[in-house]
């Protein structure tokens, strides 16, 4: 497409929706963090790169874009397409459940399907009155702690990770959206640093499987492996997180735990574990919980 005439925001959002295509990036490979087609990624850059709201496309389809902007449109999506780094690392912004997250490589990019439960109020059936101490294990950048914050002024929020870096990177979500006085970030290698005991543990862990590891496309690959990699069947950091789990719980402490496609692995390595399995838009067998009492 030429920039040396004005042309529209859909215009520019169809052709660079082409020409990922053609670069051969798709739902299968080069998608998944953020969105999930090539439209999709399309307009998100395009709308970023103009400085309009990414989630106003209808609106503002047929607003003009002089040559100029144009330009900065396609600095940006080829940067996309030659580097192969995922749009929120071009961006340094990723969005969860409406809410804006500071993202760069030393995290993996925020898409947590425990996201939609805070929202929806899928997990606070469990919760009560009483419900005052929440730990987001594996927090990397801070968004569940962040939204779990938001969903439930009442309770204190511990945010622990492994890596420094994405500590690092969390702190600076939490000075962004003011939650310093209600969010405590704690460096920790699994739960050997919390103190507890939490009446909700949400965990969003690393558990790809090893031969899925090896098959990742380049975006995916962009991300920290420490974030991601839970070994053979997926289930190294899960295996740990069971053995320790209960005793850092309250008496009717539960733990909302994400696995992604590894429900298979799960039951395999877990056969005597009867979880209760959330409805997500992922479907029934991605995130599950479990009760202190479970655990014990």
């Amino acid at each position: 497409m030429s920039t040396a005439q004005a042309t529209t925001v859909i215009a520019l959002v169809e052709h660079w929706a082409d020409r990922l295509e053609a670069a051969g990036l798709t739902q299968a490979d080069g998608f998944g963090q953020g969105t999930l087609t090539a439209f999709d990624e399309a307009a998100w850059l395009v709308l970023w790169a103009l400085g309009l709201p990414l989630d106003e496309l209808d609106e503002e389809e047929n607003t003009p874009v002089a040559p100029a902007d144009a330009e900065k449109v396609a600095l940006l999506l080829e940067a996309r397409i030659n580097t192969r780094k995922p749009a929120a690392y071009l961006t340094r912004e990723a969005w969860l459940q409406g809410v804006p997250f500071y993202v760069d490589e030393r995290v993996i990019i925020p898409r947590s399907l425990i996201a939609e439960l805070l929202v929806d109020e899928s997990i606070d059936p469990w919760l009560s009155e009483a419900t005052r101490r929440v730990l987001d294990l594996c927090t990397g950048n801070g968004s569940l702690a962040i939204l779990a914050a938001m969903a439930w002024p009442d309770v204190a929020v511990d945010a622990a990770d492994i890596s420094t870096e994405a500590l690092a990177v969390a702190r600076i979500n939490v000075d962004v959206h003011e939650l310093q006085a209600r969010i405590t970030l704690i460096a920790s290698d699994g739960l050997a640093a919390c103190p507890g005991p939490y009446d909700l543990i949400l965990c969003n862990p690393p558990y790809v499987n090893a031969a899925t590891m090896a098959a990742l496309p380049a975006e995916f690959r962009a991300e920290p492996a420490l974030a991601l990699a839970g070994g053979e069947d997926g289930m190294d950091f899960i295996r740990s997180l069971f053995l320790n789990a209960a005793g850092h719980m309250s008496e009717n402490g539960v733990l909302v735990l994400e696995i992604g496609n590894e429900r298979e692995n799960f039951e395999r390595a877990f056969p005597h574990l009867e979880p209760l399995w959330f409805e997500t838009s992922a479907g029934p067998d991605q995130v599950l919980l479990l009760t202190r009492q479970q655990l014990a």
